[in-house]
């Protein structure tokens, strides 16, 4: 159907690379219908991130399929990648209310990092700041949150007229907010819709929806099934960061044209056609991070340094520093490991090898020790 058609664009934009394909309520068709309908749907698959995947014929009504269905979902959640604990906290919330005695209540899926009790937070795009006075997981409290996990947050100090859908609850300084993002921007191949140079777009990103002018940096128009770097200018600030996913609807009638992933939080405003901004978005999307900077913080391997002694180390202005260094720890290449100290990635990584074969070792000498 088209809305299933749409929802798999979506999902390619969102960046989803696993999945299977389910086709329900095969008891009502005949066994040579089942199999004209995998053979339409592998047809549908080609091209995107469902290309060979499983495709898995169910009926709830007899159970037929279902054992090798669980089989398929027990596979994939064993070979999933664990999300980023390493990057500050961020949930983007869809729903909000009070409860007597509590205060206000805000519920979302925390997209990155873990979230504790006590922990200091800022609403963003707001700048309200706030304090985690509990956590709730399914139903449960708990004292930490991780990444992937719905949870229910409850703020003291906040009002629930402060909070509204689409706000995002941050650690303190993390976010930037923004009304204008550099984009690689892509039109669906089933769009049928050109996007043209100052099109008036809807932006979704996490829970939050806004109006948005599209500037093309390279084009005049944008078919289906291309992309190119572009400007997006909102019509409202929006807490937004360096690689996020987005998607575009078309202003009216409201469909699904396409989306991408966010390249620059806070840019310039650029002229089109300027050979140095696409250059410069060029290396932006191709990963590269500030080597300097990054180099500095793995020469001092297991020591944590703070944010001066790295800023004397590479004679950068503490000012300008910052924000580099923050980039980096947001994009998890860096690891606040201690209030204001810092330690690479990559370093980590190594220590927590160490620390596992240390403990082995100790406990195959020390087998009686606790």
């Amino acid at each position: 159907m088209p809305q299933t058609v749409e929802h798999l664009g979506i999902l390619s934009l969102l960046g989803i690379k696993d999945g299977l394909v389910v086709i329900t309520k095969t008891d009502m068709v005949e066994p040579l219908w089942t199999e004209m309908m995998v053979e339409e749907v592998r047809e549908r698959v080609r091209g995107t991130f469902l290309e060979g995947k499983p495709i898995v014929p169910v009926s709830a009504y007899t159970g037929d399929g279902l054992d090798v269905l669980r089989i398929h979902l027990q596979n994939m959640v064993a070979t999933a990648t664990d999300k980023n604990m390493r990057v500050p906290f961020r949930l983007p919330i869809d729903r909000i209310f009070s409860v007597d005695g509590f205060g206000t209540v805000v519920t979302g899926t925390l997209i990155e990092g873990c979230m504790h009790i006590d922990d200091a937070a800022e609403l963003m795009p707001s700048g309200i700041t706030a304090k985690i006075r509990n956590l709730q997981v399914h139903g449960a409290d708990v004292r930490i949150a991780y990444a992937g996990q719905r949870v229910a947050v409850n703020l003291a100090g906040v009002k629930k007229s402060d909070v509204t859908r689409g706000d995002t609850v941050a650690k303190p300084g993390t976010l930037h907010t923004s009304m204008m993002i550099d984009v690689r921007l892509e039109n669906l191949r089933e769009s049928h819709r050109t996007i043209l140079n100052g099109s008036q777009v809807h932006l979704f990103h996490g829970s939050s929806v806004a109006l948005s002018k599209v500037v093309l940096l390279d084009r005049d128009e944008l078919r289906p099934g291309e992309s190119c770097f572009a400007q997006l200018r909102l019509s409202e600030p929006m807490a937004v960061k360096t690689a996020d996913r987005f998607v575009v609807r078309f202003y009216s009638p409201l469909e699904t044209i396409g989306g991408g992933v966010i390249l620059d939080d806070t840019p310039a405003k650029h002229k089109r056609n300027d050979t140095t901004v696409l250059a410069s978005l060029q290396i932006r999307e191709s990963g590269s991070v500030d080597a300097r900077v990054l180099q500095a913080v793995q020469s001092f391997g297991c020591m944590i340094p703070t944010e001066k002694k790295l800023s004397e180390k590479l004679s950068i202005g503490e000012e300008n520093f910052h924000s580099q260094l923050l980039d980096l720890v947001n994009t998890g290449h860096i690891v606040e490991a201690l209030p204001g100290r810092y330690i690479s990635s990559d370093t980590l990584d190594s220590i927590w090898a160490d620390c596992t074969k240390r403990l082995q070792q100790y406990h195959m000498t020390n087998p009686l020790h606790a």
